[in-house]
């Protein structure tokens, strides 16, 4: 038996490894471009930046130390110098096909980081596979600008995966669907008509507010804002507040909110307050042609006739009042069950001295009908135009 040489004796001591194969590698040493690994053969493997990764941006010292361990796929078992070319990269995608090919059977919600914001979606990469999210199957709602998710961790299903023409299609939509539909399922499950409930602005328009109520969005229309008048809702709210609302109504999928809390409401004692007879002072809020509405508190507001105003003929109060302007009248009619008060200022002038007996203050104050006034008043109005 022929004695064997001490490198033969050597090569037997190591493994012996072909292209293909899938080794465990230890890191030795690491460069920005190249790494090299201890995967118990005669020549270490080496792992350039190519092999580990498609971005050429990363530096290996910073994902790669001394000590750790990796798979690694053998590229080539000698490149010529002797020295063994693994990748890490072509391991990982095979694993990623596989994982895809089986999220897109199974219906799997996948995590992924957003590597590039596109002009028509986003794309991640999972285990070095690329998956294109299309813009129509980012949100469920229409979004303008996808900028917000650059380098966001966003979930998504695999819709389509054909790793022969190197297509993988995402779909995040579906998942905020399917969510936010669980989420109405139970938010109205245990809301009901009168609870208190909280929730944020989420959108302002020029009729109302509309709250998210964790679930379903809740509309606070104009009307529900307060007992007082509100001239415009975005003076009001901002979007992203917290609002503590009433639910109103509740009905096809649809929820009416209001602030007006039955505790608050300022006409629960307007009937003492403002009983005919009482003498008032309020501010004048708006006008009309036919008359001037004053309020006296904030939620109760008051019809000031122009045939009220003064013993003067007046064409419209505009000609001797000001919006912002506090005034003092006569209360000469309630409806408490309308919520209606009309006054008069001219109920309060002195009588003219003439030569005939003293007649009553009140004797040329009338009751007026505040609907039909403002009806006449839109009638004229609208033949005006």
């Amino acid at each position: 038996m022929s004695e064997q040489s001490f490198e033969q004796l050597l090569d037997e001591s190591f493994k012996t490894i072909h292209n293909g194969e899938v080794v465990e590698g230890t890191v030795i040493d690491v460069k920005p471009e190249e790494a090299v690994l201890n995967i118990g053969y005669k020549s270490d493997g080496i792992l350039s930046r190519n092999e580990y990764t498609n971005d050429n941006s990363v530096d290996l010292t910073e994902v790669l130390h001394e000590g750790d361990k990796l798979e690694v796929k053998v590229v080539r078992v000698n490149d010529g110098e002797g020295q063994v070319i693994v990748s890490y990269k072509r391991l990982a995608a095979e694993k990623g096909s596989k994982k895809l090919e089986e999220a897109l059977e199974s219906g799997e919600i996948i995590k992924a980081k957003v590597s590039q914001v596109l002009g028509g979606g986003l794309s991640a990469v999972v285990d070095e596979v690329r998956v294109f999210i299309p813009a129509s199957l980012v949100s469920n709602v229409y979004e303008k600008d996808l900028s917000k998710y650059a380098d966001q961790e966003i979930e998504f299903r695999i819709t389509e995966y054909n790793p022969k023409k190197r297509r993988c299609i995402g779909d995040r939509k579906q998942i905020l669907v399917e969510r936010k539909a669980k989420a109405m399922e139970e938010l109205f499950s245990r809301i009901h008509v009168g609870d208190v409930v909280e929730g944020t602005v989420k959108n302002i328009t020029d009729f109302g507010a509309f709250i998210d109520l964790g679930g379903a969005d809740g509309l606070l229309h104009i009307s529900e804002m307060s007992w007082g008048h509100v001239e415009n809702p975005k003076k009001v709210f901002k979007v992203g507040q917290t609002v503590r609302t009433l639910i109103k109504d509740i009905g096809d999928n649809k929820i009416a909110l209001s602030l007006k809390f039955a505790d608050t409401n300022p006409w629960k004692d307007a009937e003492d307050k403002f009983a005919i007879g009482n003498v008032v002072t309020g501010k004048v809020a708006r006008m009309t042609d036919f008359g001037a509405f004053v309020e006296l508190e904030p939620g109760v507001d008051a019809l000031l006739h122009v045939s009220q105003i003064s013993k003067d003929r007046i064409g419209k109060p505009a000609d001797v009042l000001s919006v912002g302007q506090e005034i003092t009248a006569k209360v000469v009619d309630f409806n408490s069950d309308d919520h209606k008060i009309s006054l008069s200022m001219k109920a309060l002038l002195a009588p003219e001295k003439t030569e005939e007996p003293e007649a009553d203050a009140d004797a040329d104050v009338v009751s007026v009908d505040i609907d039909a006034v403002i009806a006449a008043g839109e009638e004229e109005e609208a033949s005006e135009e």
